[in-house]
C-alpha cells in the first residue's frame, strides 16, 4: 500500500503504514486522551506565544519514508516554523519527520511496537521523541545517537535545543 492509498481511506480508519504494510490501530482510551490534551495544551501555548512553529495533535500522518512508504501518526508533534512549507500546512500527510514526536503509551501498546515507532522517527530525522507512560508516570526522552533518558514524576521535561525555555514537570502530565 502507498501513502496516497492510505490517505484516501479517510479518517474513519485509524491506521499507520509501515514499509508498505497497513497496520490498523484501535482507538486509545480516555487516560491516553487526557495525557495528550494536558501536554498539547502546554505545548500549543508555548509554541504560539514564541512563534516557533506548529503543534499537531490527533495522530496526524507524517510520511517518513517512500517506496515502500511509511506513514506514522504520533499522538502529538511539533514542526519548527522554518520547516513549514511556503504554501502552508499540507492538506495531506506531512512530508518528512516532525522535529518532536510524542507517543503516549496505551495499555494495548506492545513495547516492541513503541520502540519500532521511535526508531522510525529518529531514522527519518526527528530530533526528539518523548515516550510518555501513564502507567509508570514517566517520560523517556529519545534522541539520535544517545541513550534514552528516563524521567520520573519529579523530573522536568524540556527540549532546550528545540523549544528554548519550555519546561513542564513530568507529574503535571498525569491526572491525580
Amino acid at each position: 500500500m502507498t501513502a496516497e492509498q492510505l490517505f484516501h481511506l479517510g479518517e474513519e480508519v485509524s491506521a499507520e503504514l509501515v514499509r508498505g504494510e497497513f497496520r490498523e490501530m484501535a482507538p486509545p482510551g480516555a487516560e491516553h486522551g487526557a495525557v495528550v490534551a494536558r501536554l498539547a495544551w502546554r505545548l500549543v501555548q508555548y509554541v504560539e506565544d514564541k512563534d516557533l512553529g506548529v503543534v499537531l495533535v490527533g495522530d496526524v500522518g507524517f510520511q517518513l519514508a517512500s517506496d515502500p512508504d511509511t506513514v506514522r501518526g504520533p499522538d502529538l508533534a511539533f514542526v519548527r516554523k522554518d520547516r513549514i512549507p511556503a504554501d502552508g500546512i499540507p492538506r495531506g500527510y506531512w512530508p518528512g519527520a516532525p522535529d518532536l514526536a510524542v507517543e503516549v503509551v496505551s495499555p494495548s501498546d506492545r513495547y516492541e511496537d513503541v520502540e519500532e515507532r521511535v526508531a522510525d522517527y529518529l531514522s527519518a530525522g526527528t530530533r526528539v521523541v518523548w515516550v510518555v507512560s501513564p502507567a509508570r508516570r514517566t517520560v523517556t526522552v529519545h534522541r539520535p545517537g544517545t541513550p534514552p533518558a528516563l524521567l520520573s514524576a519529579s523530573d522536568v521535561l524540556e527540549a532546550e535545543d528545540l523549544l528554548p525555555g519550555f519546561c513542564v514537570r513530568v507529574s503535571e502530565l498525569f491526572l491525580s
